[in-house]
């Protein structure tokens, strides 16, 4: 699924002031993740959460915090299928995202990426999303092997949102 995309590094002042200060220092085309900075990449690789937006039903963008994942260079988006921000992405599968260093939060790195594939939990590849959603929960949360936040009222089922990469912006120093 890697197609080519763009990383835009920012120029910070993790070093000093310098002219131009917080516009784009340099584009690059990359065709993976590997491809990132360490320092950024790092990011995706923490428990560091990720502020999802989509957008809404009145057009305007929908912000939510939640984990992060990948697999390769397949941004992972796993939702339960009764939100409402699942039947945005499917309305605009156009997503738009950012992980900010907890520790630092002049450094970050935000992804732009579009669904290429669904994938149900009720669905013939329904392990992997399960699968998925517990390899999560182990990495932000830290105990258990199983995730252990489904709605209890309700039949909960997943959807796994698989997503391309299209553009990757990154900003700081840790």
């Amino acid at each position: 699924m890697a197609e080519e995309f763009t990383i835009a590094n920012f120029r910070h002042v993790a070093d000093g002031l310098q002219a131009g200060q917080f516009d784009i220092g340099e584009r690059k085309k990359a065709t993976s993740l590997s491809d990132l900075d360490p320092m950024y990449k790092q990011l995706l690789d923490d428990p560091v959460p990720v502020i999802l937006s989509v957008i809404g039903p009145d057009g305007r963008p929908g912000l939510t915090p939640m984990w992060f994942d990948y697999e390769g260079d397949t941004v992972l988006v796993n939702t339960a299928t009764q939100r409402p921000k699942c039947e945005w992405i499917r309305k605009n599968p156009q997503l738009s995202m950012i992980l900010v260093n907890p520790k630092n939060a002049y450094h970050w790195v935000s992804m732009k990426c579009t669904v290429v594939n669904e994938v149900l939990e009720d669905g013939p590849d329904g392990a992997r999303v399960t699968a998925q959603l517990n390899k999560i929960w182990k990495k932000y949360i830290g105990e258990g092997d199983e995730y252990q936040l489904r709605d209890p009222s309700i039949d909960e089922k997943r959807v796994l949102f698989e997503c391309r990469i299209d553009r990757i912006a990154t900003f700081g120093k840790p």
